[in-house]
């Protein structure tokens, strides 16, 4: 896809604020089509989150990237008492239906959906207590949020903002797809899809952003098959773009922990899987738990 003038996510997006990338309706509608229901969880991924929380004697979870709800109505139905909060409406009322659907199932009426924007959580959500014994960050969400400044200043204020819902003992699960590989390469790496199966997807296209010779975005334009929405018709092709901030491993890592003061203790997966610098298998995505200290 190529513009006359460079456009940095779809058209009907808001452009103030923290950015709603799924502001014109359509895209979210497509989003929830790509990646699915719970259903479309791999099985890994499900296994590998619950099992964590549940090692970590995790019950209360903040999901700060919930989008149309999918982690969190996983959650919610695995027993965890779930508050989820996103920045986008658009995706929100997916959640929202899904709560309404299922209201007579306990567990469904005590799960707490709210707006909220990372730059300003701790006005948007009152914290319970001390914290949630778990927040979770997953799907490359964090990575939505640009560089407004050039100095990463929306980033760190975010994290803090994020850590500072972790009890003492708790943990923050936050990931962000392998940029060092994309700014190396060009292109993401080879391998499936670690969050969702979907088969609707025809082709992604990775563009990288340059800003003063740094990278400053990283651009995805998916072209995807969507069913129509009637019985009548056929299926049509629809293309949106979003766009990401390229976070590598190591300057990520020290943005978190320098949003906990130290007070941490962290450890970095590769695909669900222990990784180590220099490895031969090369992860699509880089999963941090850390686990708030003090």
């Amino acid at each position: 896809m190529v513009d006359s003038i460079y456009r940095t996510r779809s058209l009907g997006v808001a452009a103030e604020g923290l950015p709603d990338q799924y502001a014109d309706g359509k895209a979210a509608r497509v989003w929830q089509l790509y990646i699915g229901d719970t259903r479309s969880r791999t099985a890994e991924y499900k296994s590998w989150l619950v099992g964590l929380l549940r090692d970590q004697r995790c019950q209360t979870v903040l999901d700060v990237a919930c989008g149309t709800g999918v982690d969190s109505i996983m959650l919610v139905e695995e027993g965890f008492t779930v508050t989820s909060v996103d920045a986008s409406d658009k995706m929100l009322k997916y959640a929202l239906k899904e709560r309404w659907n299922r209201r007579k199932e306990e567990s469904f009426d005590n799960w707490v959906i709210e707006e909220a924007n990372w730059l300003t959580l701790a006005q948007d959500l009152q914290k319970p207590g001390d914290g949630f014994d778990a927040v979770i960050c997953l799907g490359n969400s964090f990575a939505h949020l640009p560089d407004f400044k050039g100095d990463q200043s929306a980033h760190k204020q975010a994290l803090k903002n994020i850590a500072s819902m972790v009890r003492p003992g708790g943990i923050l699960v936050i990931d962000h797809r392998n940029y060092d590989y994309i700014l190396e390469t060009g292109c993401a790496p080879p391998g499936k899809n670690i969050y969702y199966k979907s088969d609707l997807t025809k082709d992604i296209t990775t563009s990288v952003l340059l800003v003063n010779n740094k990278p400053s975005m990283v651009t995805l334009d998916y072209t995807v098959q969507v069913p129509p929405e009637g019985n009548d018709g056929s299926p049509e092709l629809s293309q949106f773009r979003l766009s990401y901030y390229p976070h590598c491993l190591e300057p990520f890592t020290e943005l978190l922990k320098n949003a906990l003061q130290g007070h941490c203790e962290h450890s970095v997966l590769g695909d669900f899987k222990p990784y180590k610098p220099g490895q031969e298998y090369t992860p699509c995505y880089f999963i941090h738990v850390v686990k708030k200290t003090g």
